[in-house]
C-alpha cells in the first residue's frame, strides 16, 4: 500500500470519527474508534477460515469452553494454514449486522461475545460494551458500523506495517484534538506496543496481555 493509500484509509476512518459529533468530543472519538478498528481488522483477519470455525463450534459447542476455546483457536487459519491463536464463532459479522438496524447493539454485543477470551479481554479493556449502548441509545451506531462495514482491512489489502501506520496517525489525531502540541504528545512505548499488537493479529494473541 502506497503512502496515498495510507492516507486515504486514516482519512476514511477520521471521517467515520465525525459521526460522533455531538455525542463524543473530539479528544474522546478514540473510545469508538480504536476499538472499532480493531474489531474489523480481526474480522478480515479470520474471514479465510470462519465457516470451519462455525461448523468446528457446532460439534463441541456444548463442551467446557475452554477446551472449545483450544479447539476453535486451532482451528481458525490464516491463508497459508497457520493456526492464528484466537477465533470468533458468532455467525454474525458487520454485514449481518448492518442488515439488522433495529437490533444492532444486542448484536454487536453477541458478536464481540463470540471471540476466544484472549480477545473478548481486549474488549474489556476498552470498556467498549458502554460505548455501543451510548452510541445505540443516540442512533449512531447503526450508522457507524455501516461505515466500517465498508473498509477492506484483510492482510492482503492492508499489510502489518500500513495497518501499524494508521493506528499511530489516528493516535495522534486524537491527541492534536485534545489541543496538545507536537512536544506533547507522547504514548508510552508499552501502550503502543500492545495496541500494534492487537490490530497485527498476532498468531498468539495471548502475548499481547503478557506485555501489560
Amino acid at each position: 500500500m502506497t503512502t496515498a493509500d495510507f492516507q486515504r484509509l486514516s482519512n476514511f476512518i477520521w471521517d467515520v470519527a465525525d459521526l460522533l459529533r455531538g455525542l463524543y468530543r473530539p479528544p474522546q472519538y478514540e473510545r469508538v474508534m480504536l476499538p472499532m478498528t480493531v474489531l474489523r481488522r480481526f474480522e478480515c483477519v479470520l474471514s479465510p477460515s470462519k465457516k470451519a470455525v462455525l461448523a468446528e463450534y457446532e460439534k463441541h459447542r456444548h463442551k467446557d469452553s475452554q477446551l472449545v476455546d483450544g479447539i476453535l483457536n486451532n482451528r481458525a487459519k490464516d491463508e497459508d494454514g497457520r493456526s492464528l491463536g484466537f477465533h470468533n464463532h458468532s455467525a454474525l459479522d458487520f454485514q449481518s449486522l448492518r442488515g439488522d438496524p433495529d437490533n444492532i447493539g444486542q448484536n454487536l454485543i453477541s458478536y464481540i461475545s463470540g471471540f476466544s477470551e484472549n480477545i473478548r479481554k481486549i474488549f474489556e479493556y476498552f470498556e467498549f460494551e458502554k460505548e455501543i449502548e451510548k452510541m445505540a441509545e443516540a442512533d449512531r451506531l447503526y450508522l457507524v458500523v455501516s461505515r466500517f462495514a465498508e473498509i477492506d482491512l484483510h492482510p492482503k489489502t492492508v499489510d502489518n506495517i500500513t495497518m501499524g501506520l494508521v493506528f499511530e496517525d489516528l493516535i495522534r489525531r486524537f491527541n492534536e484534538a485534545a489541543n496538545e502540541t507536537a512536544g506533547d504528545h507522547f504514548t508510552p512505548r508499552e501502550v503502543i506496543r500492545l495496541m500494534v499488537n492487537l490490530l497485527l493479529a498476532l498468531p498468539r494473541p495471548r502475548v499481547i496481555w503478557d506485555t501489560i
